[in-house]
């Protein structure tokens, strides 16, 4: 007997989605199938005290050894997919349905003299149109219900047939006019049949037709001032579409396809597949792959070709693949489909209708299983473990960095420089210690002097901090008193009882870039005096590792765990970074006068900045001078200096560390202050919390 704890998904996994859940024993079978309107909160009834549960729910989640779940758009495409998989499982504890062993269809007697529409089970006979299958009965006799309304067929048994036709009385269906009682002669043999045509045909998927004659034959009753009939016949239109949503496929006209979707990111790709088989969704399968080399997601869809049909052949290869890139050439690959297949095979990327639709829920499947991995990798503690030994075996460090510290400087052209500062503890985010620095001056021009401005400012902080209290043992600050006065600080203080916002040195420091970002780095911890603190740079080019004073960098394997997480720890900074860079110059757009002159969009504001400088110097540029500027005419030159001349001039900004004026109009971080934290509930806290 399994713990259901074992394999409960963590809090997070599941997305609050419509979908399809599969729960499997030890050896891989499938063993329940269900969907859900909402997958977090379905599942979540199955992992809650045993005793509660009902005796056969225990016995299968104490059975099970495993749970997975489809993402799907729609609680329609949920009962769909769910009895597909419970057709093709055929698992052990989804017994409602096994009454006798199969699945009601509504089936059509086109053998008939008089045609009858009507639930049928078993095997199928030939001469008979089948349409389905459904989960219950009940659906099929709600959707034919509606349906008798514009398609009045027969439904009655044989016996009743032929009461009504001894008696010349028809049924109630006949008399309430959902049936056009063929017993007793009211429609012929030909004219049924060509009603009961007509209802497959639009079972079929060929409603459009049937849909535009009832509307144009109520818009001409209206047009007489027949409003009974017009009124009917609207009737008549919102049941069919009634009855269309309750008989809902994925594809029409029993399309066999595969569709191949493709989530990604910088490090990682995620590939999902649906194979469609008769207009409905019949499996599905996926995989997670690291991206060991710069690929297009072109590529990445040659590759799951081959690995989806390398050694498939005939009707495992479907007429129609559908992708969301084409490889490059296209000629090759549909050469070699179609002689795994035998005819041959379109690979095209839909644009629009169902399969644009059903594509966009393979894609959303794609991505919840790129997050799903991600979370798991991330969450994990082994996995955690190994790679913070990787990081020190690599880096030829005394123990594991615990606390890991990374930087990233961002800008516009020189414009608005900032930097970020992002910690990792134990290989997780710790999101309250996050830190923002401003960069002024010269260091705005030059990515090495910024990193070198960052890590100054913020260790010497450091060392301020840790003379008021003096020393304590490395690495070991860090992890004292974890969530002691509310803020993340460890719980130490300042005299005066506020916690100290750089009391804690990592054991390692990540900054983003080579070798000059690097150097510099060490460069200002060396002119401050710190000789314990280890320092790497991590290029995103080829993602090599490198250290102070190595002429040629690590290269860490592609599936090391250790580069994963340091991949991670410096696309987070970059994330934060580019955050606070893109709000700050936002705020300067917002704040300027040029936000009241008429037609002159972002684009050009920055344009403007750019090319003068700052505002006050925009403010004594003549109209010639504005004219300069791409994208500037006269007459807009004209309405930008006049626009200028009459907005009162900004109150100047002071310098709380010198004293002095900025002279474009923003108060900057003072040069020795370490950086501001950012305030907690801010909106900007909440841009830097996103993942």
């Amino acid at each position: 007997m399994a713990d259901p704890s074992s394999y409960r998904p963590k809090p997070g996994e599941i997305p609050d989605s419509p979908g399809v859940y599969k729960f499997r024993d030890a050896h891989g079978r499938v063993i329940y199938v269900g969907k859900a309107k909402s997958l977090r909160q379905r599942l979540g009834n199955y992992f809650q005290d045993l005793a509660n549960l009902h005796p056969r729910t225990r016995t299968m989640v104490t059975t099970a050894a495993s749970v997975e779940w489809t993402v799907v758009s729609t609680e329609v495409e949920a009962l769909q997919l769910e009895y597909s998989w419970i057709k093709e499982f055929d698992p052990r504890f989804n017994v409602k349905y096994r009454d006798d062993k199969s699945y009601p269809y509504l089936a059509v007697t086109m053998n008939e003299e008089f045609p009858r529409a009507q639930v049928m089970r078993g095997h199928k006979k030939k001469g008979v149109r089948y349409f389905g299958p459904y989960g219950h009965a009940w659906a099929i006799r709600d959707t034919v219900d509606l349906m008798l309304r514009v398609f009045p067929l027969r439904t009655c048994s044989a016996g009743v047939f032929k009461n009504a036709a001894r008696t010349g009385r028809p049924c109630l269906l006949g008399y309430i006019g959902k049936c056009s009682a063929p017993c007793v002669g009211r429609v012929s043999a030909e004219e049924h049949r060509e009603l009961a045509e007509e209802f497959c045909d639009f079972m079929g998927g060929r409603t459009g037709t049937y849909l535009r004659r009832l509307e144009k034959q109520m818009a001409e009753a209206a047009d007489a001032m027949e409003y009974e009939r017009a009124a009917r016949l609207r009737d008549d239109i919102g049941a069919l579409k009634k009855a269309m949503e309750k008989n809902a496929v994925v594809l029409a006209d029993a399309t066999d396809a595969d569709l191949i979707a493709v989530a990604e990111d910088e490090l990682e790709a995620a590939v999902q597949i649906f194979h469609v088989r008769g207009g409905r969704v019949r499996g599905q399968r996926g995989w997670v792959t690291d991206k060991v080399e710069e690929i297009s997601t072109a590529a990445l869809v040659e590759h799951a070709l081959q690995q989806l049909y390398g050694e498939e052949s005939g009707d495992a290869v479907p007429k129609e693949v559908l992708v969301p890139a084409l490889p490059e050439p296209l000629e090759p690959v549909q050469e070699w489909l179609a002689g795994r297949r035998g005819s041959n095979v379109s690979l095209r990327v839909p644009q629009r209708g169902d399969k644009r639709a059903l594509m966009e829920t393979v894609e959303r499947n794609a991505q919840q299983a790129l997050v799903l991995h991600k979370t798991k990798r991330a969450s994990d503690l082994t996995t955690r473990s190994r790679a913070l030994e990787e990081i020190a075996d690599a880096l030829d460090l005394d123990s594991a960095p615990l606390r890991i510290e990374c930087y990233d400087i961002s800008h516009l052209q020189g414009d608005d420089v900032v930097a970020s500062m992002v910690v990792f503890e134990d290989g997780l985010q710790r999101k309250s210690e996050y830190r923002r620095f401003q960069i002024k001056g010269f260091a705005g021009q030059d990515d090495v002097r910024s990193m070198h401005e960052v890590i100054t400012r913020r260790f010497r902080r450091y060392l301020a901090e840790k003379e008021k209290t003096g020393e304590w043992p490395d690495g070991e600050a860090a992890f004292q008193g974890d969530g002691e006065g509310g803020s993340g600080e460890g719980g130490l203080k300042d005299a005066d009882g506020r916690p100290r916002k750089f009391a804690y040195p990592p054991q390692l420091v990540v900054v983003d870039g080579g070798r000059p970002q690097v150097a510099a780095a060490k460069r200002a911890l060396d002119e401050l005096g710190i000789d314990d603190i280890a320092v790497c740079g991590l290029a995103k080019r080829l993602e090599e590792v490198w250290v102070p004073e190595d002429d040629d960098p690590l290269v860490l394997p592609r599936t090391s765990e250790g580069l994963y997480l340091l991949q991670r720890v410096r696309d987070e900074a970059h994330r934060f970074a580019i955050t606070y860079q893109r709000a700050k110059r936002a705020k300067r757009l917002r704040s300027s006068p040029l936000d009241d002159v008429p037609g002159l969009g972002d684009a050009r504001k920055q344009a403007l900045l750019k090319h003068f400088g700052s505002l006050k110097k925009l403010r004594a540029a003549t109209v010639d001078q504005i004219r300069e500027v791409p994208g500037i005419g006269q007459k807009s030159a004209e309405t930008i200096a006049a626009a200028l001349a009459s907005a009162p001039p900004a109150a100047p900004a002071v310098n709380m560390a010198t004293g002095e004026i900025m002279d474009d109009g923003e108060p900057a971080t003072a040069p020795d202050s370490p950086g501001e934290p950012v305030p907690a509930g801010t909106p900007d806290e909440r841009r830097g919390q996103e993942t």
